[in-house]
């Protein structure tokens, strides 16, 4: 089955066709750039475009930075506050003329590597953490979803975690690998005393480079390179539309 996935981020919004039975991409994958201010007016409409351009006419999954509760923003991270309170399906439907199933950024991204990736067939804790703009996480309990959980707003030395260890925190300070896996390896001590993950995913764009930092971490839990990258949350995001029928 074919569905759209659309992965909304602090810098890109992406989105592509994705064949939910096999976590493949049928189509190009299209990247625009996230308007600033990132309005919701403004991001809506860029959805809508990506709707266009990939001339589709159906469900769209999107996965949204933000704590979302029955597709209403509770929370703005990395985008305008403005978007608090906003039913972020309603207005994403409206704006490209197709129904829209949304959740948080980081939890589908986890979706797609817990159903295609390296988390595929793992039970216990598991926890997806993506480096970016700022720092999703999705956590996992025998292959279930916990929503919503934003270990990149833990404390984290005199601020949050994601403003301090963030992959675009290491390149706005021109931090090298190790000095940056240090501030890493802070977080993961306190998301490893809260959650005991047994597995640990990194993902985000990042994890390419996964060579150069992860020998510098030191967690408890066996720690793995995301596999689907930054496919995951476009896949993901695709999935869930698929799960929720209409």
């Amino acid at each position: 089955m074919e569905y759209l996935g659309i992965d909304i981020g602090g810098s890109g919004i992406k989105g592509a066709i994705v064949d939910v039975s096999s976590g493949q991409l049928l189509s190009e994958r299209l990247r625009v750039v996230t308007p600033t201010p990132a309005t919701p007016q403004a991001v809506a409409g860029k959805v809508a475009d990506l709707v266009r351009q990939l001339n589709w006419r159906g469900k769209i999954g999107c996965g949204f930075p933000a704590v979302i509760s029955h597709g209403v923003a509770q929370t703005a991270a990395n985008i305008d506050v403005s978007w608090i309170g906003t039913d972020v399906a309603a207005l994403l439907g409206e704006a490209s003329g197709c129904p829209c199933v949304v959740l948080n950024d980081a939890d589908a991204a986890g979706l797609a590597e817990m159903r295609f990736g390296c988390g595929r067939g793992r039970t216990g804790n598991v926890l997806l953490v993506t480096l970016g703009t700022g720092i999703g996480s999705a956590l996992f309990h025998n292959g279930n979803l916990y929503p919503n959980v934003e270990l990149g707003h833990l404390r984290l030395k005199s601020g949050i975690a994601e403003r301090y260890t963030s992959a675009a925190v290491r390149v706005n300070e021109a931090l090298g690998w190790k000095p940056w896996s240090k501030r890493l390896n802070n977080f993961f001590v306190q998301v490893e005393r809260l959650l005991s993950p047994e597995l640990i995913i990194v993902g985000g764009g990042v994890s390419r480079k996964y060579e150069r930092f992860f020998p510098y971490l030191e967690t408890q839990a066996e720690l793995l390179p995301a596999e689907l990258r930054n496919r995951a949350g476009i896949i993901g995001a695709a999935c869930r539309a698929a799960e929720q029928q209409s």
